[in-house]
């Protein structure tokens, strides 16, 4: 994961800000596990917050409107965030780890989207400047 400073966030895009959230979530519950198997419960205890306070975050960012995917997220954010408030009572690694596994093929399509979308502009971009260069060259002929 990239270094994140305020110039590097204010030129994501909305969608790249969702993957950084994503990668996130991942980050700090693999970080939590750890730390509670070196019984560090008190630093534990912190990156599970962290990761609720991302899960709050990406639910306030749903779009109700684009239809029922808003509603299941919600449910699943919310799901979510209430597993790791027990896994972090409990310290219970098992429980996060299957939290992880909710979140990795969301964030792994995520990205896929990311990737392609980016592709796709860069294609069309390819396009346009094929585009502008053939009429140069029937101009010049």
């Amino acid at each position: 994961m990239e270094a994140l400073t305020k110039d590097v966030i204010f030129k994501k895009s909305p969608q790249e800000l969702t993957a950084l959230l994503y990668e996130g979530i991942i980050d700090n519950l693999e970080q939590a596990i750890e730390l509670i198997n070196d019984k560090s419960y008190v630093q534990a205890n912190a990156k599970l917050q962290r990761t609720n306070d991302i899960l709050h975050r990406l639910g306030v960012g749903l779009k109700y409107e684009a239809g029922p995917i808003g509603q299941q997220l919600d449910m699943l954010y919310n799901y979510m965030a209430d597993q790791i408030i027990q896994a972090n009572l409990r310290k219970d690694t098992t429980l996060l780890r299957e939290m992880i596994n909710l979140i990795q093929p969301i964030a792994q399509a995520w990205s896929d989207v990311l990737r392609k979308k980016v592709n796709v502009s860069q294609s069309s971009t390819v396009r346009k400047v094929t585009a502008y260069e053939n009429s140069v060259m029937r101009v010049q002929n």
